[in-house]
């Protein structure tokens, strides 16, 4: 079997890969398996040094990886470069920071006893990746999780198996051993024998609500940790006192950034009533401004989807939407051209249980409600069964936090659109997943969170009550 990679602009084979064999990955999770026993005991401080390497790698092939997505998947080729330099990012964070994280605490207990909690490594863990954000999306698993000493298997979507590869072969160059980082070209059918086998310790997904269900399933079953992070379809508040101009240029942005194809994207903007016309009537002509084109070109906002199939079912939702009583107010067919185009698009008077109400719509389609209040505006937003981010808009930074504080979700931003940043815990709640990634609290997800209790004088007599 093979697996190819195609340019969704132009519909042309990139490249074609072979799938590995059942003997080939027996032997990648056997060598995973005995480097972790070498790279465990490695001293943090050389586990730093070549997370920094590979940081330094990235930023010297930007240009090289930076295309390599834009030809897999479709990403604009300015935010390419931006999503290779964010990669760097974490990697000099957990290059700075993991011995900080993972240093023993000690913990005041029995005035007897020396009382401590160490932080250990599980072993080999399976990232299942996306195709959305190609690199960003592992190396934010790899980083902490390499700094932390554990071993990395990647198995990454089947359209982006050039990227896949470069990211083994960034740990390589950058000395890690072998095995430390392996990619599977496997099929997602070998996925559940991947988790079931006993080398795998933890698994952590990125995808689907669908997707992460079938995995948690697996993983429970042998229980085994995983980290779910799944979709969103994030609320955007626009209140009555928001600063309008900045408020629909970010729009736009939240919108519209790697082609609408984000989990923490804005897909659902809540206004209320007071700046309803407004908002709308700036945000569609902005909307429209948008250029359209080739994602290699400096100038494009927008490139295409990232697999025809993709556009199909997008373009279903909307129409499913349309014909339950959705206004179309901008775009909503795909494009006549070469390539899977599809328009900025911005649905209003969306009825309830819709496509654009209730699922995740990913790709460049906004949807906008009219809403009478804040308080209103809370209970929309919250009227999901997704939790992953979400933003509010207004002069007031107090009542923004307020605001914020009351929104179902993970990650909850005031005049500002949802993005990650490696310093901060990243993840949602509700259908959107559990667990984090990012920050201290990410790099001690697949670890052993030990107590060791060592008793100073041996004896005092002690009892236990479990």
């Amino acid at each position: 079997m093979s697996i190819e990679s195609t340019n969704p602009a132009t519909g042309e084979v990139v490249d074609t890969y072979d799938e590995e064999s059942e003997d080939e990955r027996e032997a990648q999770l056997e060598r995973a398996s005995e480097t972790f026993e070498e790279w465990s005991d490695t001293p943090i401080e050389t586990r730093q040094r070549l997370l920094a390497r590979a940081g330094e790698i990235l930023r010297e092939n930007a240009d090289e990886y930076a295309e390599l997505m834009t030809r897999e998947m479709g990403k604009p080729i300015g935010q390419a470069r931006d999503e290779v330099e964010k990669c760097a990012w974490v990697c000099d964070y957990y290059a700075e920071h993991a011995a900080e994280f993972l240093q023993d605490e000690v913990v005041a207990s029995d005035e007897s006893a020396r009382t401590v909690v160490a932080y250990q490594p599980l072993g080999p863990i399976l990232a299942i990746m996306p195709w959305n954000f190609p690199f960003w999306q592992v190396f934010r698993f790899a980083a902490p999780n390499l700094a932390a000493g554990n071993v990395g298997l990647l198995k990454h979507a089947s359209n982006v198996p050039g990227c896949a590869r470069a990211i083994e072969d960034v740990f390589h160059e950058a000395g890690f051993p072998e095995g430390a980082f392996t990619s599977l070209l496997i099929s997602s059918s070998e996925i559940d024998a991947v988790i079931e086998d006993e080398r795998i310790a933890g698994v952590t997904l990125t995808g689907s609500d669908g997707a992460g269900r079938a995995v948690a399933e697996t993983a429970g079953s042998q229980l085994k940790k995983n980290v779910l992070e799944l979709g969103g379809s994030d609320p955007f508040v626009v209140l009555e006192d928001a600063p309008m101009e900045q408020t629909v240029e970010t729009a736009v942005q939240a919108r519209l950034i790697n082609n609408g194809q984000s989990c923490i994207a804005a897909k659902r903007f809540i206004v209320v009533d007071e700046v309803y016309d407004e908002f709308v009537d700036r945000f569609i002509e902005a909307m429209d401004d948008q250029v359209v084109g080739d994602p290699m070109d400096e100038d494009t906002d927008i490139g295409p989807q990232a697999r025809e199939d993709l556009m199909e079912d997008l373009h279903g939702q909307v129409e499913e939407t349309v014909e339950q009583g959705g206004e179309l107010e901008l775009g909503g067919e795909p494009m006549d051209r070469e390539g899977a185009f599809y328009p900025p698009t911005v649905l209003t008077d969306v009825p309830e249980n819709a496509p654009a109400d209730e699922e995740e719509l990913f790709g460049p389609v906004a949807t906008v409600f009219r809403v009478a209040d804040e308080a209103a505006a809370i209970e929309k937003a919250n009227d999901t069964r997704f939790g992953l981010g979400a933003s509010v808009w207004t002069e007031d930074l107090e009542r923004g936090e307020r605001v914020a504080r009351q929104f179902e979700s993970g990650l909850a931003f005031v005049n500002e659109l949802v993005k990650s940043d490696p310093r901060l815990p990243f993840g949602g709640v509700k259908d959107s997943g559990y667990g984090r990634e990012l920050s201290r609290h990410g790099i001690r997800e697949f670890v052993n969170t030990k107590t060791i209790w060592v008793q100073q004088d041996a004896g005092e007599e002690t009892t236990q009550v479990e």
